[in-house]
């Protein structure tokens, strides 16, 4: 755990859960960590992109994280909790036990993650319907959506988990539910993932056309008919139970959660940059794009009308920000993709063997030597004879294609570290012309964006920060707190607390700017060669996949 000397104040408790740990953070009234704690939580992979989790196991690690970041704090202090997660699918009888989302009936493994795949088929079919809501998601369903998950629970596990099942909650509303046992759900989690329209509610013809009007007959009662706004308050706050749970007094508030990029979005989207000779000062919110960077990337920007952009979720009205409409952009696979290439090199036990004897983390010795092999070049010029196109895991924005993969042009035979060095290098920069893809989608549908905001893990490494800077053409802005996903979950505990009057006037005061990173300038025709490059490699793959097809 990690803390800071505490000054008396408000304070409150945020709790994100990841992909792989749950963290929690105390964070003051002017938006200052105070400490932190992570733990991990267990992933099973049972077959090819199925991706599963424990409810359970989850709850444990939120109670655990928490406790530690409250210890000997005076509990009078905290004022409010606010949870975010993964849009992972969770799903309990009617007694609220977990249910198997398996065919081995494992039922503590009740959670489909975000990432699985598994429901290719179902989300193909309701793509084919070609219904009114799916305008509202770039107009093409992602397959880690959730309608596609019920529908593959309904088709595969009838019996056994669907005719069973009281209850399907996103992973953030799970959480709300565990600390308050209030079952509303969060305006967040039903419209960016579920198809809940902010003005009209659930359309019961989308569902009953895709085969899911099971949910209709009850009134959704499975799947919510309460909803709230981000930061509302939920029922009564912590329940005895939750309280005991947690280390928390009985009864402090707690808010209405959120998507765990948007509680990034939430850190970092509003802060006051005056003084930083930005673009964006002066300029509307609109105006800013926050980048929320882990083990997938999404891309939110918001608008004061719907922009309805091509292969970019939403436009999903006050599902960040009341009163803003938001687009959510995505990478499936950024930091997880990373690690894939670095850990799969055959140079990679020599590099972890030299970054432990460095005492420097593998990435900082990566960056380290590729300042040692740049010769009078600039590091990010090192790539011009290799390429890469970033969809291992397919494509969410903006080409909506989850049957791409990936593609690497111009090896060699030599197997060294200098190789792995700059196979990390070109896989970082076809991550950044990747998020240049999105944003001209989104700037050629009507945003006008000149400002980067990134938090996430990957926003700690200063060579994935300059790429994006160089690329994009745009300053970008880190925030003064690295865990500015915690910062976000905070400010939900703050507004449902009553503390403020409103998400906007926390994310002012809660939101700070730490350092800015511009783009240089001079680089910018090397990075348009690479972007043409890039554009064509996906053409490439379409053209031979076409030519396979034809056999």
């Amino acid at each position: 755990m990690h803390s800071k000397k505490q000054a008396p104040g408000k304070c409150y408790v945020g709790i994100d859960v990841g992909s792989a740990s749950v963290r929690a953070a105390l964070v003051d009234e002017f938006g200052t960590v105070m400490a932190h704690a992570d733990q991990p939580i267990q992933i099973w992979e049972p077959h090819p992109d199925h991706y599963e989790q424990s409810s359970a196991d989850i709850w444990a690690a939120c109670c655990l994280v928490t406790k530690k970041v409250i210890s000997g704090v005076d509990a009078s202090r905290i004022r409010g909790v606010g949870f975010d997660a993964t849009c992972s699918l969770v799903v309990v009888d009617k007694q609220f036990q977990p249910l198997a989302v398996n065919c081995e009936g494992q039922n503590y493994r009740n959670v489909i993650m975000w990432m699985d795949h598994r429901a290719v088929s179902q989300v193909e079919r309701i793509n084919a319907t070609q219904h009114r809501v799916l305008s509202y998601v770039g107009g093409v369903m992602s397959v880690e959506m959730q309608p596609p998950k019920l529908l593959w629970l309904k088709e595969n596990l009838k019996e056994s988990c669907w005719e069973k099942a009281g209850y399907f909650f996103d992973l953030p509303d799970f959480l709300s539910w565990k600390a308050t046992g209030v079952t509303a759900r969060s305006l967040c989690t039903v419209v960016c993932k579920w198809t809940y329209t902010s003005d009209g509610g659930w359309d019961d013809s989308f569902w009953k056309m895709v085969g899911l009007e099971d949910l209709v007959k009850d009134k959704y009662e499975k799947i919510g008919n309460h909803v709230l706004s981000p930061g509302e308050p939920v029922g009564k706050g912590l329940t005895p139970e939750a309280a005991k749970d947690l280390g928390l007094p009985e009864g402090i508030a707690v808010a209405a959660s959120l998507i765990d990029a948007h509680a990034g979005g939430l850190g970092v989207i509003g802060a006051d940059v005056k003084g930083h000779n930005l673009p964006c000062e002066n300029q509307p919110i609109t105006s800013r794009v926050a980048m929320i960077c882990g083990t997938s990337s999404c891309h939110m920007g918001v608008s004061e009308t719907p922009i309805f952009v091509p292969g970019v979720w939403g436009p999903y009205f006050s599902a960040m920000v009341p009163g803003l409409w938001l687009n959510e952009g995505g990478q499936s696979a950024t930091g997880k993709l990373i690690d894939h290439v670095v850990r799969g090199h055959v140079a990679f036990p020599e590099l972890q063997s030299k970054a432990a004897a460095s005492a420097h983390s593998i990435y900082t010795y990566l960056n380290s030597h590729l300042d040692l092999i740049k010769k009078s070049l600039p590091v990010g010029f090192l790539t011009v004879d290799l390429h890469v196109w970033p969809d291992f895991h397919g494509n969410r924005s903006p080409l909506t294609d989850l049957t791409l993969k990936g593609m690497v042009v111009g090896l060699t035979l030599s197997r060294g570290l200098d190789e792995l060095a700059l196979i990390y290098l070109a896989t970082i920069q076809a991550i950044a012309l990747g998020t240049r893809h999105i944003l001209e989608a989104m700037e050629a549908a009507g945003h006008r964006i000149n400002t980067l905001f990134l938090c996430g893990g990957l926003s700690k490494n200063p060579l994935f920060v300059q790429m994006h800077a160089d690329i994009t053409g745009k300053p970008v802005v880190l925030s003064k707190e690295v865990e500015s996903v915690l910062v976000g979950a905070a400010i939900l505990g703050a507004c449902a607390s009553g503390d403020f009057t409103s998400i906007q006037e926390a994310m002012a005061k809660m939101g700070k700017i730490g350092r800015v990173v511009q783009p240089n300038h001079e680089h910018k025709r090397f990075y348009d060669k690479k972007y043409e490059v890039f554009l064509k490699l996906v053409e490439h793959q379409r053209e031979y996949r076409s030519i396979m097809n034809s056999c």
